[in-house]
């Protein structure tokens, strides 16, 4: 079994940055990729990032590509959300995911471990 949390969100102007982080603890061996869902009040879970254990295969929703980034860290077992030039279609609770998603890192199906998500609020 693998734990995932994440930490980092909170309230941000928008135009602003935020960094989230995740940790994934327990059997991590069998843990290929990670990465992160969002989802806003009566919107479907949607993906933002993902990455490979070793960050040779990075993925972006579009609506996110050029203002976010993700990032391994040093151990294998955490990841990295940097989120520049938020704007208030950001807003949403945000998710970590890891696990080994064989037919995709944007299908949340393909995910088999989430953490219980981070509350990123916008100001205008």
């Amino acid at each position: 079994q693998v734990q995932v949390a994440e930490s980092g969100g909170g309230l941000v102007q928008a135009g602003g940055s935020l960094r989230l982080s995740c940790t994934a603890s327990g059997q991590t061996f069998t843990v290929y990729a990670m990465g992160w869902f969002r989802q806003a009040p009566g919107k479907e879970r949607e993906f933002v990032a993902g990455t490979s254990r070793k960050g040779g295969s990075i993925e972006y929703a579009d609506s996110v590509k050029g203002r976010f980034s993700i990032s391994r860290g040093t151990a294998d077992n955490r990841v990295y959300l940097q989120m520049d030039s938020i704007g208030p279609e950001d807003a949403a609770v945000y998710y970590c995911v890891a696990g080994h998603p064989s037919l995709g890192m944007s299908r949340v199906a393909e995910w088999e471990y989430w953490g219980q998500g981070t509350q990123v609020t916008v100001s205008s």
